[in-house]
């Protein structure tokens, strides 16, 4: 990046752009989205950046794998417009549901923990015959299916309700948890990942890799977090000179 500086320490959208790997259209971008603050322009139109450019649009990018795009967005438009409160409570929201994902999977393991085996299905049933063998009442499973526990497809012709052998599988771990004391939304989240696994023997694997995940988004939070404060500490910027020293672009200004 100091090779791009000129003497006053400005720099051309395009030195601020390959100095990040983006383009200079994406630079041009980020400042009319508010995610950079407004460059200064020289006497004949070019935009110039500065130092302090550089540090937002760092910002910008150590945050997105931690708060998400749009999140980091705000955040640096927020900075930008002086709203410091609104940046720091955007960052704590954040770390709430970053907490709250970190429960949701202490609850779905705990639940697994209490899971016994389920057999493997074959073949569809129905309601009737599905409420008998758990011991439930139908109204029971219409009332696990309005909370997202199970997912019956209908019958194109009677309009009944047909439980697949996923289906099965989901209501016997649904039946299990409620017996054990858990409340449906706490089970949600178990049926979620069981689904997304393909089952429960291959959930192991899923919560590691979500142990993983959200570990990853921790440490991408301390960066944002670090490259930010660091632009909150940059100095403003200065004026800009005449256009005696900036090159002339090598793109649109």
């Amino acid at each position: 990046m100091a090779r791009n500086l000129q003497s006053d320490g400005r720099l051309r959208p395009v030195d601020l752009a390959r100095g990040h790997g983006l383009s200079t259209q994406a630079v041009r971008n980020y400042e009319a989205a508010g995610i950079l603050p407004a460059a200064e322009r020289t006497a004949h139109g070019y935009r110039t950046y500065t130092p302090r450019h550089a540090r937002a649009l760092r910002a910008f990018l150590a945050l997105v794998p931690g708060h998400g795009h749009r999140t980091a967005a705000a955040i640096l438009q927020a900075v930008n417009r002086g709203a410091i409160e609104d940046a720091l409570r955007l960052i704590d929201e954040s770390h709430v549901q970053l907490l709250d994902d970190r429960r949701t999977l202490q609850a779905v393991e705990a639940a697994l923990r209490d899971l016994g085996p389920v057999p493997e299905e074959r073949g569809d049933t129905f309601v009737g015959p599905l409420a008998r063998r758990l011991g439930i009442r139908p109204a029971t499973l219409r009332a696990w299916e309005q909370a997202g526990l199970v997912r019956p497809r209908r019958d194109p012709r009677t309009g009944y309700r047909v439980y697949g052998p996923a289906d099965i599988r989901d209501a016997l771990l649904v039946h299990q948890l409620r017996r054990g004391g858990y409340l449906l939304e706490h089970i949600a989240p178990l049926i979620a990942q069981v689904r997304t696994a393909g089952g429960v023997a291959p959930l192991e694997s899923t919560l590691r890799d979500w142990h993983a995940r959200l570990s990853a988004r921790s440490r991408a939070m301390l960066a944002g977090a670090a490259a930010l404060d660091a632009y909150l500490d940059a100095p403003p910027a200065p004026t800009a000179a005449p256009d005696a020293g900036i090159p002339a672009p090598s793109t649109t200004p």
